[in-house]
């Protein structure tokens, strides 16, 4: 209301001077007379507070009160039985209090209007109760405000007010809906131990120095969207039995939430944390939000438990070094976040997405119970995911207490996708990559695997769903195999559908570049079943030619592509098994050649030449299959494993018998050790 505006009720007017305002002062008329309160005669004066009793309704608005007037009043409405003043409806809209206003201990038992009031002293309201609505908008506190363990059972609205010295609302109680919409608390203000029963509304206030809220009860909803903390902000053991508004509230100085109780959603999106941002043992029963908040120091989460989802998706981590350890039951959402400093992070959580996160600068990554999803998460320096086998330890050596988690739920690690991710820098220890994307990884070839990361295995159970039978051989296999084989016409059981689109032209290289990283860490024996799955997916690509896809079948066929020892000693021994039936059949003359020698004498003697021939091996009749022949089809057949002529007597075809033998059979023998070699070699 401008001065120079007269006001909606009849006022005196007194003292105006009509050059500066026209309207000096605004105080309406007492009932009879023409004049405020404070400009009433003597008389009259006392004639109006003489007919005031206890529990009266009073209306003096716009009038100029100085504190002798004031308690004047008071003691005209103080209850004998009590000692404190009782009123009725109390209307001091617009009024003015020159000294200290005293209404501690007073009972407004109606409405209570101070809208627009300037307090120019203390205001001291402590004790008092409201039974109806209180009315504070817009009102100036220019010396302290105490309502500390003040009463409101109706509604109490301060939207607006301004409060230029301490505020003190400690231990007080709203039963109703708490207003503090756009107030201006420029001491500090005190709030601790109060209770709001109904809703809380602080958005857009502005606290300039300390805002002490500890212990505080907020058993509807609390909003302080957009509210403004320049000091320190404590809501240290505060409880939020409703949702928690704080969406673009700035935090100046440190924020304290230790220790404090959220029991339905909490909202910090898009909060600004310019000091530290402490929720040390903080407990979220419900959602929280810290969407595209900004952290400026240090992120204290340590044994925060989250038991519903955390979301902290676009927030900005500037300079903090520790993000927990917390306990998170849900889904823990850092996709989009940046963290601009080396920063150690260790969650117990159900499931971390880390989709399109930023790392600055060097991190380590320590996990239990988790599924991470890693997809086109970005880091310029070393970065280290690892899982935890015991549960992590506090500061103070405690360790942290796990109740979300069932002790049957399993402690172990397991990655979902790394996809886009570039993994020149990326070390992943005691992981469970079974079900892990890695199709659309970049420098896949010189990720880092430590301890002990387990791959998905092929199913290894023989299925008789079609003819011949068919049986994979164990070994590791990536989940995206296992999606495309389980798409496949007459897919066999054990192989696991999924979401995975890669086919065998996309998994060859990531294959790959798997047995690079294994061959670069030493481990040969995982390489090698790596090297397995990069044939396998060779020979199933649609772009190779008919002769290459012919001549990786046999060589699947007959060796595992030289890792399966067991399948070519198998060929080995069906191989000199049909040579020994071969040759015992076929190969092996009947009888052994006799050699004649024939020469002639010179007559009267001299040099006698001999001519030696040898009759040719005979084919055989009769019995073929005796112990003799055996041993020499024996001898035969295995010299020609070892690549050796044995020097028996063979028929035409037993000679190319073992020709045959010759060249297939050393060839099976070195696939053999080939693939024993891959095996066991470091």
């Amino acid at each position: 209301m401008s001065t120079s505006e007269p006001p909606a009720w009849p006022h005196c007017a007194r003292g105006a001077d009509p050059a500066a305002d026209p309207v000096t002062c605004r105080g309406i008329h007492v009932p009879g007379h023409t004049a405020c309160l404070a400009h009433l005669a003597d008389a009259d004066r006392d004639a109006y507070l003489a007919g005031l009793t206890p529990g009266a309704s009073i209306d003096h608005r716009g009038t100029p009160f100085n504190e002798s007037l004031l308690i004047a009043l008071l003691n005209a409405l103080r209850d004998s039985t009590t000692g404190h003043p009782r009123l009725g409806d109390a209307w001091f809209l617009s009024a003015t209090f020159e000294g200290d206003a005293g209404f501690r201990a007073a009972a407004f038992e109606g409405d209570a209007w101070f809208g627009s009031a300037t307090f120019k002293g203390d205001a001291e309201f402590g004790a008092a109760t409201f039974k109806g609505d209180a009315e504070f908008g817009a009102a100036t506190f220019k010396g302290d405000a105490g309502f500390r363990a003040a009463a409101f059972e109706g509604a109490a609205w301060f939207g607006s007010a301004t409060f230029e010295g301490d505020a003190g609302f400690g231990s007080a109680t709203f039963e109703g809906a708490a207003g503090f919409e756009l107030a201006a608390f420029e001491g500090d203000a005190w709030f601790g131990s109060a209770t709001f029963e109904g809703d809380a509304g602080f958005g857009s206030a502005t606290f300039e120095g300390v805002a002490v809220f500890e212990s505080a009860t907020f058993k509807h909803i609390a909003w302080f969207s957009s509210a403004a903390f320049k000091g320190t902000a404590g809501f240290g053991s505060a409880t939020f039995e409703g949702v928690a508004g704080f969406e673009l509230a700035a935090f100046e100085g440190a924020a304290g939430f230790g220790l404090a109780a959220f029991e339905g959603a909490a909202g910090f999106g898009s909060a600004t944390f310019e000091g530290a941002a402490r929720f040390t043992s903080a407990t979220f029963k419900g959602d929280a939000r810290f969407t595209s908040a900004t952290f400026k120091g240090d992120a204290a989460f340590g044994s925060a438990t989250f038991e519903g989802d955390a979301w902290f998706s676009s927030a900005t981590f500037v300079a903090a070094d520790q993000f927990g350890p917390l306990v998170c039951a849900g889904r823990l959402v850092l996709s989009g976040v940046m963290f601009g400093s080396p920063v150690t992070l260790s969650f117990a959580v159900r499931r971390l997405e880390c989709r399109r996160t930023r790392w600055s600068s060097t991190a380590e990554i320590r996990l239990r119970y988790a599924t991470v999803d890693f997809a086109h998460a970005v880091f310029e320096y070393p970065l280290t995911i690892a899982a935890e086998p015991d549960p992590f330890v506090l500061n103070d050596g405690r360790p942290l207490a796990e109740d979300p988690f069932p002790s049957a739920y399993g402690q172990g690690v397991r990655m979902a996708s790394l996809r886009g991710v570039d993994a020149a820098h990326l070390v992943l220890a005691d992981l469970d990559l079974s079900e892990c994307l890695f199709t659309g990884t970049v420098h896949l070839d010189q990720l880092r695997l430590e301890g002990a990361c387990t791959f998905n295995t092929a199913p290894t159970a023989v299925h008789w769903r079609r003819w011949p039978p068919v049986r994979f051989t164990e070994r590791r296999v990536l989940a995206e195999e296992h999606h495309w084989r389980a798409s496949q016409p007459g897919a066999v059981q054990g192989w696991v559908p999924g979401t995975g689109r890669a086919g065998p032209l996309q998994l060859a290289p990531v294959y790959r570049a798997l047995r690079k990283a294994f061959e670069d860490g030493k481990h040969e024996p995982g390489a090698a079943d790596f090297y397995y799955g990069e044939m396998e997916m060779r020979r199933h690509a649609d772009d190779i030619p008919r002769s290459e896809r012919g001549l990786l079948t046999a060589y699947w066929a007959l060796s595992g592509y030289g890792l399966r020892a067991s399948r070519a000693l198998a060929w080995l021994g069906a191989a000199m098994l049909l040579t020994i039936v071969l040759l015992m059949a076929f190969g092996l003359a009947q009888d052994t050649p006799k050699q004649t020698a024939t020469g002639t004498v010179p007559a009267g003697g001299g040099k006698v030449t001999f001519e030696i021939d040898k009759d040719d091996p005979q084919n055989p009749t009769g019995d073929r299959f005796t112990g003799k022949r055996f041993e020499k089809a024996l001898n035969v057949t295995l010299n020609s494993v070892v690549f050796r002529a044995s020097g028996q007597d063979l028929t035409t075809a037993g000679t190319y018998i073992e020709m045959t033998s010759r060249f297939t059979e050393p060839v099976l023998l070195g696939l053999s050790a080939l693939a024993i070699r891959n095996r066991v070699k470091r």
